[in-house]
């Protein structure tokens, strides 16, 4: 898989975020400042590389994320947009992805969470980002929970 990259169609101070991530080998930038999204402050992010289903082309996203179980936890919400993110059907196409996490660089494979465990982990992350519940009640669609499971070998 690819080198992680800025996403040059993001917002200016995204790009910024993950250019200091990248450049600094993930000893800057984990902790993100989602003031200017809603959010209270500082959260920590991992960069997630997912595979274009119809292109082909890997792409870099930065995400908030919470740990469970040694897994990561990510969300789809896209700030509550009818539509789910573009790295979401992505990652549902091709669930092996690449990771970094801070300094720790990993493969991992991603599914969805479902049910009662999917509420389990909905209700974590809403406590890592409160603004997701906010998300949720703008969209009729069901904001999607991924799990991150760290490949071994």
């Amino acid at each position: 898989m690819p080198e992680f990259t800025v996403p040059t169609h993001l917002p200016r101070w995204i790009q910024d975020h993950v250019r200091q991530y990248l450049d600094s080998d993930g000893k800057q930038g984990h902790m993100m400042d989602l003031s200017a999204a809603g959010g209270a402050g500082e959260v920590a992010t991992l960069l997630l590389i997912t595979k274009g289903r119809k292109s082909g082309k890997y792409f870099t996203a930065p995400l908030v994320y919470g740990e469970v179980d040694g897994n990561c936890i990510i969300v789809g919400s896209l700030g509550g947009a009818a539509k789910h993110p573009n790295w979401y059907p992505n990652l549902v196409a091709e669930p092996e992805v690449r990771v970094k996490v801070g300094t720790e660089d990993f493969y991992a494979t991603a599914r969805t969470a479902e049910g009662a465990e999917r509420e389990k982990l909905w209700q974590h992350m809403a406590v890592v980002f409160p603004t997701y519940n906010d998300y949720q009640k703008k969209t009729e669609r069901q904001i999607p929970v991924i799990v991150l499971e760290k490949q071994t070998s």
